[in-house]
């Protein structure tokens, strides 16, 4: 070790080859104090390092969950493409004893169910409440037992306006196509979706707020009164009016099916179509 001083400078620590190093000593100060001062350059340069190296764990940490966000934004889900079924385009579902029924999402499907996919054979549902959809049961002819009518008259007021006004329940009628008609009474006219119905009607009272999600076994989300959905599904939720919006619903639901492994692959939009309009909470689910 060798000990110089420069004229007017401060101490100054400096480093010479592995085998010897320069210390600079202030001969104005005490042996005592020198050593001070390297001991306080020291201490402030341990205090620096340990700075230092809490920063680089910060920023890693922060590296990290950027990582991390960045892989969750740019994960890519693959969702499939399939045909859709002509009556895909409507609210529908199958009944319990597999009759299939549709109801209109709007004025214009109404017109079409009632003018296009009516025929002679089926039967015509409609909620007593203005704003409801025209459901019709597709027969093919063949007699409908009393469950798939229930199942119908359900149904029909689910996708009614009494869901999104918070009415508890609505009652619903079922008639023939026959007495289902375009022609209005002398100086009324009839717009896009609406009918007048004649005769006598067949009534199922109070039909609850209630409904069932599903996904069938060709991959299909489907909707409809517990008991027909739970004959086409393996599992189901169930949903009544409440709060919550329909995104906020189909991601639980959703999220529910991918837990049983179920219905990967189907787009949210697919969950949310076969809600009812307004505002909905989970009931339960099995």
């Amino acid at each position: 070790m060798t000990a110089t001083a420069g004229e007017g400078s401060k101490p100054a620590l400096t480093h010479g080859n592995q085998d010897r190093v320069e210390v600079i000593i202030d001969f104005s100060k005490s042996l005592e104090a020198n050593a001070s001062d390297y001991f306080e350059r020291a201490k402030k340069a341990r205090a620096k390092a340990e700075r230092i190296k809490r920063a680089i764990e910060n920023t890693k940490r922060k590296l990290e969950r950027e990582s991390s966000k960045r892989g969750e934004k740019n994960e890519v889900k693959i969702f499939r493409k399939r045909k859709r079924a002509w009556f895909e385009k409507f609210h529908w579902f199958y009944s319990s004893d597999g009759f299939l029924v549709i109801g209109g999402r709007d004025a214009q499907s109404n017109e079409a169910i009632v003018k296009k996919h009516m025929e002679s054979n089926d039967l015509y549902f409609h909620a007593d409440i203005q704003g409801a959809p025209h459901c019709i049961v597709k027969t093919e002819g063949r007699s409908v037992p009393e469950s798939t009518r229930k199942e119908a008259a359900a149904f029909a007021g689910v996708f009614s306006k009494a869901w999104s006004t918070g009415i508890a329940s609505v009652d619903v009628y079922s008639v023939r196509p026959e007495q289902v008609s375009k022609s209005a009474p002398s100086g009324e006219s009839m717009g896009v979706g609406a009918f007048m119905i004649y005769g006598k009607r067949h009534w199922y009272k109070n039909q609850p707020m209630r409904i069932a999600i599903g996904i069938d076994k060709e991959n299909r989300v489907i909707s409809g009164p517990e008991s027909a959905v739970k004959k086409h599904s393996p599992y189901s939720v169930v949903i009544v009016q409440g709060r919550h919006k329909k995104g906020e619903i189909a991601k639980a639901i959703r999220s529910f099916f991918e837990r049983k492994n179920l219905g990967r692959g189907i787009h949210l939009d697919e969950f949310i179509a076969m809600i009812p309009a307004g505002g909905s909470e989970i009931k339960g689910n099995n």
